[in-house]
């Protein structure tokens, strides 16, 4: 397979990651490349998401690993990017949404943190 193939295949994956976080949700850069099957390519997320060009896309879901929008803040897209997610029920302070810690072990997940 060719490399141009590669890459439309792994941009189509992170396009595809991107669409399934549900509404109301965050994911990081690094986890949207994960969920792509492209572990340590948030970089790779954060160019795609710099030139896209679809208003369909819900770019607004995808932030920095400590759950800090990505945009200069005050920016237009920064405010766009907090009243979007605002508008989905996300608590959005001074440009960060916190979240949960994330579950890694199976006890983790039955019992809880430790």
């Amino acid at each position: 397979m060719s490399p141009a193939l590669d890459a439309a295949d792994g941009h189509a994956r992170i396009l595809a990651a991107i669409r399934a976080i549900p509404r109301g949700q965050v994911m990081g850069y690094g986890e949207v490349a994960a969920k792509a099957g492209l572990p340590g390519r948030a970089r790779l997320v954060a160019r795609l998401l710099g030139s896209n060009d679809d208003p369909a896309l819900p770019w607004h879901r995808v932030l920095r690993s400590d759950g800090r929008i990505a945009m200069p803040e005050g920016s237009r897209g920064w405010r766009e990017q907090s009243q979007r997610l605002r508008a989905e029920g996300v608590q959005v302070e001074n440009g960060r949404v916190k979240r949960a810690k994330r579950v890694t072990t199976m006890d983790e997940a039955i019992w809880g943190p430790g």
